[in-house]
């Protein structure tokens, strides 16, 4: 009897996360978005060679960009194509997301910055984290709430 579709895990689809965004950043909303990709560029994500550490998402003209993104070239790449690998990328959003995402960091002070990399159906998705600065103090309470749940774990674990 064959497997429905339906079961497939996804566990492999990711491709790069920017886990200090959690840690600098109080994240309220995510948004996924597609991103205007060169072909030497998807050969890159497919083989992992991307980096979201000090990337964050602008918006320029009313369009999205994801800046500071960088997405090494491979070696096997084409020799016609001269990349660059920290250039401008411009994410594909719908425009009452787009005018949304607008107001809320013009007038709102909010930041939108990227959580995610993966793969959905063929196509590179990035998740957009819309979120707020965390404070120094907001960070250390932060950290002392996972090292508090993390004991509480242990205990019940032992008892």
């Amino acid at each position: 009897m064959a497997k429905s579709s339906k079961n497939k895990s996804n566990a492999g689809s990711t491709i790069a996360l920017n886990k200090k965004s959690g840690h600098d950043y109080f994240i309220e909303q995510r948004i996924e978005a597609g991103l205007v990709l060169e072909g030497w560029e998807v050969k890159s994500l497919r083989a992992g060679r991307v980096q979201l550490k000090e990337s964050y998402v602008k918006i320029l003209h009313a369009e999205a960009f994801l800046i500071g993104c960088h997405i090494s070239a491979l070696q096997s790449a084409s020799t016609h194509v001269n990349p660059d690998p920290t250039r401008s990328r411009k994410l594909l959003l719908k425009r009452p997301e787009l005018n949304r995402l607008i107001g809320l960091t013009e007038r709102a002070g909010y930041t939108l910055i990227p959580t995610a990399l993966y793969w959905k159906r063929g196509r590179a998705k990035l998740e957009i984290g819309l979120a707020k600065g965390k404070k120094q103090h907001d960070k250390r309470a932060t950290e002392k709430d996972r090292d508090w749940q993390r004991d509480k774990e242990r205990l019940f674990k032992v008892g």
